[in-house]
């Protein structure tokens, strides 16, 4: 039986972080420092969640010599390619319960990411019934997407919509547009985000997908009816 929430309609999950395990922190992080660059706060604000052509025109200043922003990105993508040969993309624990979760709630369920959509399909294709269409939205026209999957996909209002993301810049785009938000930082040692999630004031931050259970969901939806989404 669907358990229907008063606000909330739909639920935009992230791929890479969320659902999948996070394979972009550690190798961004070993791309700068073995080239003599510090990883701070502010890498991670210019990187994270941002377009190929922002990213790439970043990763270009960090490598000594003449290089082009897209030659810059075939390094990181050939350096990320290695490190998944030891580390592959898999499932994180608890993603389909959490798909499954939202569902049983009667929210309208959707992937975002950065990557093309062949990402999802070879990933989760194999849980597609539990996404309404379009399934998976690249967002990398139009980072990091929230107005646009919100309003132009879904045809919705800011606060009918939960965002479930790893970055703290998506956070911080929903904080100004007043769209729910749960954040699940990365637990890789080196990251900066679970700093800027609190620094952005993001309010409901989990460790694990086993967290977003039934009762912050209907917190979260309860603050959304009230109007109450983000401190102060």
């Amino acid at each position: 039986m669907v358990r229907t929430l008063s606000r909330l309609r739909l639920a935009a999950v992230n791929i890479d972080g969320v659902l999948l395990n996070d394979t972009f922190s550690p190798v961004i992080h070993q791309f700068l420092v073995s080239r003599g660059r510090a990883y701070t706060a502010e890498v991670e604000r210019s990187i994270f969640s941002q377009s190929r052509q922002v990213a790439s025109k970043f990763l270009a200043e960090a490598i000594d010599g003449p290089i082009t922003p897209e030659e810059a990105l075939e390094v990181y993508f050939r350096e990320r390619a290695q490190y998944l040969a030891n580390h592959p993309v898999r499932l994180n624990d608890g993603a389909v319960e959490l798909l499954r979760r939202l569902r049983a709630l009667g929210l309208r369920t959707v992937c975002y990411g950065g990557l093309a959509k062949d990402h999802f399909d070879e990933f989760l294709g194999a849980h597609a019934e539990l996404f309404d269409e379009p399934g998976y939205i690249c967002t990398d026209a139009f980072r990091p997407g929230i107005h646009e999957i919100v309003t132009e996909y879904f045809g919705l209002r800011y606060d009918e919509a939960v965002f479930i993301d790893d970055v703290a810049n998506v956070g911080r785009v929903a904080k100004e547009l007043g769209v729910p938000f749960i954040g699940h930082p990365t637990d890789y040692e080196a990251s900066f985000q679970p700093q800027l999630m609190r620094e952005t004031g993001v309010r409901h931050l989990v460790g694990s997908l086993d967290a977003i259970d039934e009762d912050l969901l209907r917190t979260v939806d309860h603050e959304a009816a009230l109007g109450d989404i983000w401190r102060g």
